[in-house]
């Protein structure tokens, strides 16, 4: 399959015939590791290799109320950070993922630059459970920001040992030697390198964590826009991803999904099965198999269009389930569900108790959305009673091998997950459920099995980006200042077992409530009085993370009331946000952006008048630091929108004409994949601001194909005008969610400029600008 650029997400189209022999390596750096557990274990015995190792550890498991699997698994090997082998290439192993999101070029950079070597010689291997460390799921953009580390540490480690091996060789002190792509000279022509250096040696050093690493004046390759390693294959449809894997013998299967679409949670679940009438698909092909536990029900056939047809034809007859919780109306079902209340800050200044000049109460809603992968999910299984290998586009390979363990009753130590491309996601879509699949059909006919989900199954199923509903109460006094700040958000999620596990029973499906409603729940502005409260709430329907977890709703409250407090306070909204911003990096993005864009202060949009084009045109900016992670949690990049916008006042319709984002990242590995990430997630973001929602019936989800479910299209696709702050001296932050935070609130915040009326409740579709406008109308009159 081919890939284009959707957005943030992946757009696929089918090839005319199937490549069969690709390049593995592309400018040096390894796209596909094809045999990763024999290639790895291989390195531990081979001469002329330099390995920075770590024992063995038990994977840490997951604080409490938040996402993750426990598990007693501790491998027989050690992890691999670095590899410096004498032929002259550099291997590094890092247990997160590429989503698209240019990791693999970043890494690479980051272990060419501590090493001193160029950046062809690096090979990053991501994500491969025999092959890399378990770092946790590839989530809250903390790959840079956090899971780099180790490879950074470990590259100056190694570089320091070749340093000390040359000066005792030439005679002097290591602080005399220079290095260039792994050459160590010194200025009298005397030179060595790391490849002569370690010969046919075989040297492992225990990674230590307290080695220096360099001072951002001397690095050569982090700050450099290198191109992305892995566009030019996408772009000339070479690369192989997981829906392009074929096996030796390798049948096909589909699965028949249960009629509650898109919950995991009741005492019908994995229990509604009623019949399967296997004579129903018995014309189709002679081969086809039928595999029947609990509630899930697959069929398998040596050719992919029979297994295809017999997934459509198979009589199954199924329980009425238990009705959903009506969802129409999200401020009703949310304020009503149980919950656990966790009372995160409370704050009292008693200084600061002069009288309101405002007091505001205000509610915003937030829907539940897809992460909608174009591509639907695939995965390929090979099931032995001594080995299972799983091919998957997986964001969490390391937590999916200790689901399939517990499905399958087989120990971790049995089972390889092996980490390939697939359709875009940025969160938790249906790529561990068709891996388990795949895996519970090849040990059910005894083949290798390729399963891929339908449109329908992938909308269906995949965990939702779970919705939320926020109250606040805040006051400014009759100077503008700001007195008080009482903020309560409500956020049904968890973390979505894996579907198989469900449907055949291996984990109950019982209610399970998380803590990760409290992402950027505290407000960045200075509000003396605060109190701020999270409701716990078990998930309604099947949910999981999306990109800016929790956090985009909080933000998009928290920005568009000091929105509304400016408005009351007769400030301009940027001047209000500077006087109230006590975090001198934001203060400095928040100005230093909104010149960029142009501001004028005290400058106003339509406001409900419109202009000699007929339309409505406004202004708004917004800002937001992600902090992800359990609570208080750990700060990402500094981020700023300011949005200009124009509606119709008739049709309801909204254009954004331009987006001017600043996004204070700290140091930046390459500027311009920073740039590919921003201009990505405003992209999705606008989608999911403007059009996105989940609609739902009595059963589960309805939207099953894209005409129920819009995203943003290619025309849609604004003037988008990025700033980066020059921070290189700085520690990296999480540079892709959260360039998505402020969307909400600047959009808000425009809409109002534009129509003088404040929307409230996500999406922004037409249908609501239409009975907003209709409303303040009603109102006035």
């Amino acid at each position: 399959m081919a890939a284009l650029t959707h957005g943030a997400r992946t757009v696929r189209r089918p090839r005319a015939r199937r490549l069969r022999r690709l390049p593995l390596q592309l400018h040096g750096v390894e796209m596909l590791y094809t045999q990763p557990k024999a290639q790895f274990q291989q390195l531990f015995q081979q001469p002329g290799a330099l390995l920075v190792v770590r024992a063995a550890v038990q994977p840490a498991k997951p604080a409490p109320g938040q996402p993750g699997i426990a598990s007693d698994y501790r491998q027989a090997h050690a992890d691999i950070f670095i590899a410096v082998l004498a032929s002259g290439e550099v291997m590094a192993f890092n247990g997160h993922v590429d989503l698209g999101t240019g990791v693999r070029t970043a890494l690479a950079q980051i272990v060419a630059d501590e090493l001193d070597v160029s950046f062809d010689r690096v090979r990053m291997v991501l994500g491969h459970t025999e092959a890399t460390p378990n770092q946790g799921p590839t989530i809250a953009s903390a790959t840079i920001q956090i899971t780099s580390v180790p490879l950074r540490q470990a590259a100056a480690q190694a570089r320091n040992f070749f340093l000390r091996k040359a000066a005792g060789q030439l005679g002097v002190e290591p602080s005399e030697l220079l290095v260039d792509d792994g050459v160590i000279s010194l200025p009298d022509g005397r030179s060595s390198t790391y490849w002569a250096l370690l010969g046919q040696e075989h040297v492992q050093l225990e990674y230590n964590t307290q080695v220096a690493i360099k001072p951002a004046s001397q690095y050569k390759l982090i700050g450099k826009s290198i191109p992305r390693v892995d566009l030019p294959l996408k772009a000339t449809g070479q690369l192989i991803y997981v829906h392009d894997m074929r096996l030796p013998g390798m049948w096909h299967g589909r699965v028949v999904r249960p009629p509650y679409t898109g919950r995991d949670c009741g005492a019908f679940i994995g229990k509604s099965l009623i019949s399967v009438d296997e004579s129903s698909v018995a014309h189709i092909a002679d081969d086809i198999r039928v595999v029947v536990i609990g509630d899930f029900v697959g069929v398998v056939a040596r050719r992919e269009e029979h297994a295809i047809k017999a997934a459509k034809a198979l009589r199954v007859t199924w329980r009425t389930p238990e009705k959903l919780v009506p969802l129409a109306d999200l401020d009703h079902a949310l304020r009503n569900e149980p919950y656990k209340e966790r009372v995160l800050v409370e704050q009292a200044n008693a200084s600061a108790q002069a009288a309101a000049g405002a007091t505001l109460r205000r509610t915003y809603v937030w829907p539940f959305q897809m992460h909608a992968s174009i591509g639907p999910s695939c995965s390929v299984a090979d099931f032995s009673p001594e080995h299972l290998k799983v091919w998957t586009g997986s964001q969490n390979p390391h937590m999916l091998r200790t689901e399939l363990s517990r499905l399958l009753q087989m120990d971790e130590g049995f089972i390889e997950v092996i980490r390939m491309e697939a359709s875009g996601c940025y969160g938790r879509n249906c790529a561990d459920d068709v891996g388990a699949d795949a895996a519970l059909l090849s040990r059910s006919v005894g083949h290798p099995v390729r399963v891929q989900l339908s449109r329908e199954q992938e909308h269906g199923w995949e965990p939702k980006g779970a919705a939320q509903l926020i109250d606040i109460t805040g006051a400014v006094d009759t100077h503008g200042n700001l007195l008080s700040y009482d903020f309560v958000t409500r956020y049904p999620s968890n973390d979505a077992p894996t579907l198989a596990l469900m449907l055949t029973g291996a984990v109950p499906a019982e209610p399970r409530m998380l803590e990760m409603g409290d992402r950027t729940s505290v407000p960045p502005y200075d509000y003396p009085n605060m109190r701020i409260v999270c409701h716990d709430l078990a998930s309604i329907v099947r949910s999981a993370w999306l990109r800016g977890v929790s956090a985009m709703p909080n933000s998009f409250a928290h920005d568009s009331f000091i929105d509304e407090l400016a408005a009351e306070a007769g400030q301009d909204p940027v001047r209000f946000r500077l006087n109230h911003l006590k975090d001198e990096r934001a203060h400095t993005l928040l100005l230093e952006t909104a010149e960029k864009a142009q501001w004028q202060a005290g400058a106003h949009g339509s406001r409900g008048i419109a202009g000699d084009d007929g339309l409505l045109h406004g202004r708004g900016v917004s800002y937001a630091r992600y902090v992800h992670s359990r609570f208080p949690g750990y700060g990402a990049a500094w981020s700023v929108w300011v949005v200009d916008i124009s509606v119709d006042p008739a049709t309801g319709r909204i254009t954004v004409k331009r987006v001017v984002a600043g996004q204070d990242t700290g140091m930046m590995v390459n500027p311009d994949g920073v740039k590919h990430q921003l201009h990505g997630n405003i992209i999705q973001s606008l989608s999911r601001v403007l059009k996105e929602h989940v609609v739902f019936d009595d059963k589960g989800v309805v939207d099953l194909e894209w005409g129920a479910y819009p995203i943003l299209g290619f025309t849609e696709i604004p003037a988008i005008d990025i700033y980066l702050a020059p921070r290189q001296d700085q520690p990296p932050m999480g540079a892709g969610e959260s360039s998505s935070v402020p969307s909400a609130a600047a959009i808000a915040n425009a809409l109002f400029d534009a129509t003088g009326v404040r929307f409230r409740e996500v999406p922004f579709t037409p249908e609501k600008i239409v009975q907003g406008l209709r409303m303040a109308e009603t109102v006035t009159a």
